[in-house]
């Protein structure tokens, strides 16, 4: 079991990574390339990789889209983009024609937004003392 233990504390995986399956992909490629701005750096019929920080978003085909946003139940995962500001980084995607809407609590604050299958995707404050790293 310590041996175990031992390997699991070093890094036993190369990247990580998240597989979001869409029923609208070109919506959904464009909202997470052209508008949110994630580098492309794969792509085959009904795939794309995109870069997201350290690890990858990959969009493939074959999901469910919910019109609006998703139940928990539909989708219990949200998106999540830590950020410096969440209000301007909430008014530029607002330019690029998203719509986000800022809420404020105890802990901190989020921009919440959905793509076009109805997926959560949020901003949200990374200095607020719970998630940024040291």
């Amino acid at each position: 079991m310590a041996a175990i233990a031992q390997a699991m504390q070093e890094d036993w995986y190369e990247r990580t990574g998240l597989i979001l399956f869409t029923e609208n992909y070109e919506e959904c490629l464009a909202f997470y390339r052209d508008t949110l701005g994630l580098e492309q750096t794969f792509q085959k019929k009904g795939l794309t990789t995109l870069r997201f920080g350290t690890g990858y978003l990959m969009i493939e085909t074959d999901g469910i889209a919910q019109p609006g946003e998703k139940s928990f139940a539909q989708n219990p995962v949200t998106i999540r983009f830590n950020v410096t500001d969440v209000e301007q980084t909430a008014d530029m995607l607002r330019r690029k024609g998203l719509e986000v809407t800022v809420h404020y609590w105890n802990w901190g604050v989020t921009g919440l937004m959905i793509d076009p299958d109805g997926n959560r995707v949020e901003l949200k404050d990374h200095f607020d003392g719970y998630h940024a790293e040291a």
